[in-house]
């Protein structure tokens, strides 16, 4: 009896321990989602009553040329940002993974872009990237380059928006594969050495195969990040030129709080949803421990 009592004790005390987390997930999470689906079967638009529309708002985003050129935009920035971001971010992790002097100075260095703000460093990247008197083109005039107007151009202003954010990016990353990097047993390398195998044979047959947990959270991290991009197109380019840089939640942004039509942004903010949430089962789908062909030889 005692026990029983002690066992449904600890469990009250649990829920009391997790009610305010559940409590403020709620409020701030399932409420405003549930509220904004309800709202895109709307035609809400904050200054008039609203009017049940049905999927009139999802029908109108077959016809919706912008929208469909932002999906674009971001799928060009995800195929660019996604690899390069893992290779860099791992490149970092497997440079400073190694005790030598200096190393943890050099840590800081790579992380702290990631706790400055987007939009801050965005602001500063605008200045570097200025084609009249930005640092980067003056560098590049000194050793005979003319520099291109790089956010004014769309041959340049995406590639200008992905080196921003890989900037800020890549020192979160890197911890992550530091973590994992470490977490792998020091014996594996002895044994594969002793076997003759170089550093390229131990990065390919037990580096890699080992962080694959930790790559597919850092992809699926960063798909998410790729397609929810707005800070850096909002500040660098406005979406310009000619919408090439203009991406999903920009537009969503646009559409509610300029053009004030919160119905039909509600809506396109579910459809930005399911194809986040496709693009990670996707992703998940390629990770699967049963489809790695390295599993066998960690093993």
């Amino acid at each position: 009896m005692r026990q029983s009592r002690l066992g449904r004790h600890q469990e009250l005390m649990g829920y009391l321990f997790i009610a305010p987390t559940l409590i403020l997930f709620t409020l701030f999470t399932l409420v405003p989602i549930g509220m904004a689906l309800f709202l895109s079967f709307t035609n809400y638009d904050v200054v008039s009553q609203w009017d049940w529309v049905g999927l009139r708002n999802y029908e109108w985003l077959k016809w919706d040329a912008v929208f469909w050129k932002a999906f674009g935009n971001v799928i060009r920035f995800s195929v660019m940002f996604v690899p390069l971001n893992i290779v860099l971010s791992l490149g970092a992790a497997l440079l400073l993974s190694r005790g030598r002097p200096g190393v943890k100075l050099f840590r800081t260095f790579y992380y702290l872009p990631t706790v400055t703000s987007a939009v801050a460093a965005s602001i500063v990247w605008f200045w570097l990237l200025n084609p009249e008197f930005g640092l980067i083109n003056q560098g590049l005039r000194m050793i005979g380059i003319q520099g291109p107007a790089w956010l004014a151009q769309t041959e340049t202003a995406m590639i200008s928006v992905v080196m921003v954010t890989l900037w800020i990016s890549i020192g979160s990353n890197m911890v992550i594969y530091l973590a994992g990097i470490q977490g792998i047993p020091e014996y594996l390398y002895e044994a594969a050495r002793l076997d003759g195998a170089n550093s390229w044979n131990c990065f390919y047959y037990i580096t890699w195969p080992s962080l694959r947990p930790t790559t597919f959270f850092v992809s699926t991290m960063s798909i998410i990040s790729a397609l929810q991009i707005f800070d850096q197109a909002f500040v660098l380019t406005q979406g310009g030129p000619a919408n090439s840089t203009k991406t999903v939640v920009y537009h969503i942004y646009q559409t509610g709080f300029t053009q004030l039509e919160m119905g039909y942004a509600s809506a396109q903010a579910f459809v930005l949803a399911l194809v986040i949430l496709a693009f990670s089962l996707a992703n998940f789908w390629v990770n699967r421990e049963g489809d790695n062909p390295w599993h066998q030889d960690v093993d």
